[in-house]
């Protein structure tokens, strides 16, 4: 467990300045909270000590690290908080985040993760920082390698040690040099290559070349969306073909069919679903309504 602490500005500031000094670049969190104070936070991160003693200045600010502009893969190894484990988890013993990183290393015939920079959480977790494989990206995830495993890489940050939450300090466990990630949880986090994009087939009553270029471009930008942008993309991309629905222009079945094979690509990424998929196509489709679009108008 973290020890009992209260936000001090200038430790706050040294340990921000700590974690640039490494080469990770950061942005300030709301104080005592884990919410990024700043918009676009992932490029507005920096290694600037004098961008970081501004920010410092103005408030006792959490420190976030941006793992994908810092080349990081940090894996976040949980408590059970009391929870019973789910099976299979629970028949093979395990009570924490580590017992399944273990599991799965030996899953993997491979030897148990290295020693490396470790971060210890206010309730009883980890966070081990890893190098990211040069050239390959690093995905965050979500439960996807285990039972209370997170990862934080490309799009992700990690609350960096000195931060405090709910009065309890983020705290140093192994001071070790950042291991390379293992080559086998390398390979569990890359994901599979997204399917082959159907061919898109319009009613040919409407099936002209510019309502074509409208769906087409629509559905590339869903398909490209990245994350943390692929509900707000999904919905606007409804919301467009929406309005030509409800114009006349497209059929609803059409414009469906043609945004869920869109955002197929992103289905179990970081915890996108098909059910918020359909949630957010059907909001979106509803919105785009209210204004129908004619083509011909």
């Amino acid at each position: 467990m973290g020890v009992p602490a209260r936000p001090a500005p200038d430790r706050l500031l040294r340990a921000a300045l700590s974690a640039a000094a490494r080469g990770w670049p950061v942005m300030p969190l709301c104080p005592g909270a884990k919410r990024p104070v700043l918009r676009d936070w992932e490029h507005r991160a920096t290694v600037d000590p004098e961008i970081i003693h501004g920010w410092w200045a103005e408030q006792p600010y959490n420190i976030g690290i941006a793992t994908g502009p810092a080349g990081l893969l940090v894996i976040d190894l949980d408590d059970a908080h009391g929870q019973p484990p789910p099976e299979p988890w629970a028949s093979w013993g395990v009570r924490h985040g580590r017992d399944v990183l273990a599991f799965l290393a030996r899953e993997a015939g491979a030897p148990p993760p290295p020693r490396t920079y470790t971060v210890g959480t206010p309730r009883g977790g980890e966070h081990h920082y890893f190098l990211a494989p040069a050239g390959q990206r690093t995905r965050s995830t979500v439960g996807t390698l285990g039972w209370r495993v997170d990862t934080r890489g490309d799009g992700g940050y990690v609350i960096g040690a000195g931060s405090v939450h709910q009065g309890r300090r983020y705290t140093v466990l192994d001071p070790a040099p950042v291991a390379p990630l293992p080559r086998w949880l390398a390979e569990a986090l890359t994901p599979p290559p997204p399917p082959e994009p159907r061919p898109l087939h319009l009613p040919s009553r409407r099936a002209d070349a510019y309502l074509r270029a409208i769906v087409e471009d629509e559905a590339a930008r869903v398909a490209h969306a990245p994350v943390g942008e692929r509900n707000i993309t999904l919905f606007k991309a409804a919301a467009t073909l929406g309005a030509l629905v409800a114009g006349g222009e497209l059929d609803e079945w059409t414009a469906r069919r043609v945004l869920r094979e869109a955002a197929a690509v992103h289905l179990g990424v970081e915890g996108f679903t098909d059910t918020e998929t359909a949630r957010t196509i059907t909001s979106g489709l509803r919105h785009g309504a209210r204004q129908p679009r004619r083509l011909r108008d």
